[in-house]
């Protein structure tokens, strides 16, 4: 079998076998084909797509291209949960919790941000001592105990993918729904879960702008779990704005805790309840939706979802005094408030500008070797639907250094206000089963 070979078979528009994409993939990650030649066959899959078999063998090829992690040792169905990007996106931080105070394990691995998206990672190592690295034995102990733990992603966890993707971003080939459902599947599936629930985001804050173009990816990626024998369920949520009122890794711990207290941001709250009711539904075989819903709403309003978080952190050796004491979180030194000139409601917030605007600040990564500051961030003190007047701040910006001009003007430009009232947003477009 050569390369040329397979490359001119998808050229042509044909479909490929479970070997020839194996072949591929194997040839590329060790480095018997240049990046010239799979540079022709991304280009060749992104202009002729995939039938849904040949995404559900590259996925497969791509898992088998490095470790997979051996959750067999935990009891109990593994239920992960992956969002697709946004601003303000805290709910791993809640349903992870919330969702293990339910008996369900959650053995999670997640990523860092960069850009103007967030990484779960680096939210959580705003907590002090917090440790996101973990032995194998220490992660599968801690999930048995708590029935929760959150590491950073393993290095050799689909190699392939991260190859390709380097290749992706500089053929201008990045969005292909074949090859971001593969990209998104292998990671989730090699990290050894038995159940998956994504969260497809959409809208100004998304990779996805349009529920038609996330409606097909959610759809292709629960066909790819289901073929590979994972249960997987997709939700597609809105990121028209960020997801509740803090942006920063402190202040989204500190969102995230009031949530988990059951007095948290209502938009933030219902999306983080209905993601851990599918997540439940996936770790009980339960297909009663209404049930699962209650029951997450039960162990938040009991305390015992706040009481997880704390054991969680205990066991990952951060310090667990944050729970009762959010100020002992960094703090930034300084404050500055964007008032608004005028009068009128919020009709728009471009979530994409906000995170940059956070990112600028030191709150995010412009490339994956920066440092972050944890401390820094934004507080929406207004969101889509509010009225507003002169002098009434619409956001908050939280900075360790005093030139923030430049902020001002991003978040300026984000928000926009109109004479009319909006029509609330659609927080859940679809649920692909």
């Amino acid at each position: 079998m050569r390369m040329v070979d397979v490359i001119h078979k998808k050229r042509e528009g044909e479909a490929l076998t479970q070997e020839e994409i194996a072949f591929v993939i194997q040839e590329y990650t060790h480095g018997g084909a240049p990046d010239y030649q799979m540079s022709a066959f991304l280009m060749a899959t992104f202009l002729n797509g995939m039938t849904n078999e040949e995404i559900s063998y590259l996925t497969s090829a791509m898992v088998e291209s490095g470790d997979r992690v051996d959750l067999s040792a935990i009891e109990g169905v593994k239920v992960d949960k992956h969002s697709t990007g946004g601003v303000g996106d805290k709910i791993s931080l809640i349903v992870g919790p919330v969702v293990a105070s339910l008996g369900i394990p959650v053995a999670k691995m997640s990523g860092r941000g960069l850009g103007h998206t967030g990484g779960t990672v680096d939210k959580l190592e705003s907590i002090p001592g917090f440790q996101i690295e973990l032995s194998s034995e220490a992660f599968i102990q801690a999930v048995n105990t708590n029935k929760i733990a959150i590491v950073g992603q393993s290095g050799n966890l689909a190699p392939a993918d991260k190859k390709m993707y380097a290749l992706r971003d500089v053929t201008a080939t990045v969005d292909s729904i074949p090859l971001i459902a593969s990209s998104i599947m292998s990671k989730k599936i090699a990290s050894g879960a038995d159940a998956i629930v994504l969260d497809v985001k959409i809208g100004s804050g998304a990779f996805m702008k349009t529920v038609e173009d996330a409606r097909v990816l959610a759809r292709t990626m629960v066909d790819t779990g289901n073929r590979l024998n994972r249960k997987t369920i997709a939700m597609i949520t809105d990121m028209e704005q960020p997801l509740g009122r803090e942006i920063g890794n402190a202040n989204e711990i500190r969102e995230a805790l009031e949530v988990l207290r059951g007095a948290g941001d209502a938009e933030l709250t219902e999306v983080a309840v209905a993601v851990a009711a599918y997540m439940v539904m996936l770790g009980t075989g339960d297909t009663d939706y209404e049930a699962a819903r209650n029951k997450v709403k039960d162990v938040i309003h009991s305390g015992q979802a706040v009481e997880t978080f704390r054991r969680f952190v205990t066991s990952q050796g951060g310090d667990a005094r944050v729970v009762d004491h959010p100020e002992l979180l960094p703090t930034a030194r300084y404050s500055f408030e964007v008032a608004a000139v005028e009068t009128g409601y919020v009709s728009r917030i471009n979530a994409e500008e906000i995170g940059i605007a956070a990112m600028l600040l030191g709150a995010g990564r412009a490339k994956k070797e920066d440092s972050i500051d944890y401390a820094v961030g934004l507080t929406l003190n207004k969101k889509i639907g509010d009225k507003v007047a002169p002098g009434e701040s619409i956001c908050t910006i939280h900075a360790n250094r005093e030139d923030v001009q430049e902020v001002e003007a991003m978040i300026r430009g984000a928000y926009a206000i109109a004479e009319a009232k909006p029509a609330p947003l659609q927080l859940i477009y679809d649920v692909i089963v």
